[in-house]
């Protein structure tokens, strides 16, 4: 069945919880998460205003959500200490395309007393489309 006739996707009865966001997150958002073993798996349901000027999702929207779903993911390893990003790459692999729900999983490799080194994967389905990894900074620690 060709995408555009598909009925749109619910995360919410898919099981997902919308997740609360200010600022910039709120305004590219809403995000979805749900909890996956010790872990979370988190989403978003590409929209019209998500798209660029090639019809598909902008790869600032991939990298935008990557960079809040690797972050979130240092920030509860740091013990919900406040991080910032200070490396964020990405390799974009396939194209999505809006109605698609974008999911996003990430680990932590390896952390110091003040850096944490992650990395993260973005999906459609069983479609990669973008990798990342990343450096964060705990905040206040040396």
């Amino acid at each position: 069945m060709p995408h555009d006739l598909l009925p749109p996707f619910d995360p919410i009865s898919a099981g997902w919880k919308r997740m609360d966001a200010e600022g910039y997150p709120a305004l590219i958002g809403p995000f979805f998460a749900k909890r996956e073993g010790e872990g979370w798996r988190y989403g978003f349901l590409a929209e019209p205003r998500h798209r660029n000027a090639g019809g598909v999702v902008h790869g600032g929207m991939l990298m935008s959500f990557a960079d809040d779903v690797l972050g979130i993911t240092v920030w509860t390893a740091a013990g919900r200490k406040p991080c910032t990003t200070v490396q964020l790459n990405m390799q974009f692999i396939a194209p999505v395309r809006v109605g698609d729900f974008v999911e996003g999983r990430a680990e932590v490799l390896r952390t110091t007393r003040s850096i944490l080194f992650v990395r993260g994967m973005l999906t459609v389905g069983d479609r990669t489309v973008a990798h990342a990894d990343g450096v964060w900074k705990i905040l206040g620690a040396n």
